[in-house]
């Protein structure tokens, strides 16, 4: 039974499971965010109602989605304190600081400014409804800078010393936050929520496309996804290159894992797919490319890819996980690749917006943004074992002293509550979906006569100025 298994493997099924929820909503409202600036930015460049309407729309979205990725954060910090106490003691001189800083410079700045862009309607002048805007975008980047950074030290840990005592210190903050992978990773993952935000927008608008709803928002909502498939995903294919040569320097065991690799090898072959033995230590059923993995990860068809047998066992990631999360990942990239090679041919056919199977391609791509974030994340974390600081600190040594039932108890009430709660927020975003963005005529009238403007107060409409 689950109660009698290690409590260091149910300690991190537990935080996998909380972070594989929280992830989710980060990944989403950070594009969503910026992609709200460009459509009030718009708005306020053309007086198009339509950007207006979609901004209107998915504002409340954001709201909903930010909501709930405070909530489930929270639940992470706790169980540092609950599930990871001597990491939290080993480590907490480092990463508390830094995850202090996401507090003060993102956190605070989001909560403030979302008030305004949600309820700042006919209350603040349009600049200042913009700014807010841009400024809780500002504040979305800020605080993945921060989880980021905290994540890639523990990645690549640089700037510390190791007391006699055990607690790790800080020595240079510089190297600390800006460590070795920090840049890679914090790149490739904004890159990552871009693409999430712009194919769950492309699906919807997709759907409504289909179904001769809100054409004239759709239209903008697919027009706007697609530009980012098209120049986005190539852009996003380099940043995992340049991380994966990163990996390749810091971690090469998570390399070799993720590769399938198990003798160190020169001209090394692509396993392409394959199943990673851990107890014979060799790949079965290995569908391979010569030479293929040697010039991906050294650019040279001989160069040299160590094999997991390098390392002692228990120095190993588990390397069936980290193999197919990565596949999935990588294959999830492609097809968002194709999708927007197939949008710009579609484009300059003329036949972007009413293209029925690439529409139900668009609808069925919804998730895909999503998935490949949460696959990425495995190979990141999986592939970080057995250390929770890479090198430093073992992950069987930073759990705290609780027995499995304790923690099997924990772990069921985390499942139904995250059910109940994050079930009840996705089906309300669901219906905000499906009500769709506001209709046009409403703003400009049944007859084409403009209704007031939408940025004025109650003396503004008396003749005095806009707030």
């Amino acid at each position: 039974m689950i109660a009698t298994f290690d409590p260091v493997l149910l300690a991190r099924i537990q935080f996998a499971f909380t972070v594989s929820f929280h992830i989710i909503f980060p990944s989403f409202t950070i594009g969503l965010a910026s992609w709200l600036v460009v459509l009030e930015w718009r708005w306020l460049s053309t007086h198009n109602p339509v950007y207006e309407e979609v901004y209107r729309m998915w504002v409340k979205i954001f709201a909903v989605t930010f909501g709930m990725g405070v909530v489930s954060g929270v639940v992470m910090s706790f169980q540092f304190g609950t599930n990871w106490s001597v990491f939290a003691d080993r480590a907490g001189n480092v990463l508390g600081p830094l995850l202090g800083y996401e507090v003060l410079t993102a956190f605070f700045l989001e909560a403030s400014f979302l008030g305004v862009m949600l309820f700042g309607w006919n209350r603040v002048g349009p600049k200042m409804h913009f700014a807010a805007t841009l400024i809780v975008a500002v504040g979305t980047l800020a605080s993945a800078f921060w989880i980021l950074s905290a994540n890639s030290w523990m990645q690549t840990p640089q700037g510390f010393r190791a007391g006699s005592d055990g607690l790790l210190y800080p020595t240079n903050w510089i190297k600390v936050i800006f460590n070795p992978s920090f840049p890679y990773r914090f790149f490739h993952m904004v890159t990552a929520s871009y693409l999430t935000t712009a194919f769950v927008v492309g699906g919807i608008a997709a759907y409504y496309l289909r179904h001769n709803r809100h054409v004239k928002h759709a239209r903008v909502m697919l027009g706007m996804a697609m530009i980012m498939a098209i120049f986005v995903t190539p852009f996003q294919a380099v940043l995992g290159d340049m991380h994966g040569l990163n990996t390749l320097k810091h971690q090469p065991a998570k390399i070799a894992a993720i590769e399938g690799i198990w003798n160190t090898e020169k001209g090394a072959a692509l396993r392409l797919f394959g199943w990673p033995d851990q107890a014979e230590e060799k790949t079965k059923y290995a569908l391979e490319i010569p030479k293929l993995s040697s010039l991906i990860l050294t650019h040279s068809l001989n160069g040299e890819v160590k094999g997991l047998k390098e390392w002692p066992k228990d120095d190993r990631p588990p390397a069936v996980w980290v193999f197919w999360a990565f596949r999935i990942m990588v294959g999830l990239g492609i097809l968002m690749i194709f999708t927007g090679v197939t949008a710009a041919v579609l484009f300059f056919r003329k036949q972007l917006f009413n293209t029925s199977w690439f529409q139900r391609w668009c609808m069925a791509m919804t998730p895909a943004g999503f998935a490949a974030v949460l696959a990425g994340w495995f190979v990141t974390e999986i592939g970080r074992q057995p250390y929770v600081v890479y090198g430093a600190v073992r992950t069987s040594k930073a759990v705290s002293p609780v027995i499995g039932s304790q923690l099997t108890m924990s772990l069921l009430a985390f499942i139904f509550t995250y059910v109940f709660i994050f079930g009840a927020g996705s089906y309300y975003i669901v219906r905000l979906i499906g009500k769709g963005p506001g209709d046009s005529e409403k703003a400009y009238g049944a007859h084409g006569v403009k209704e007031p403007p939408l940025f004025t107060d109650s003396a503004s409409e008396k003749g005095g100025k806009h707030v």
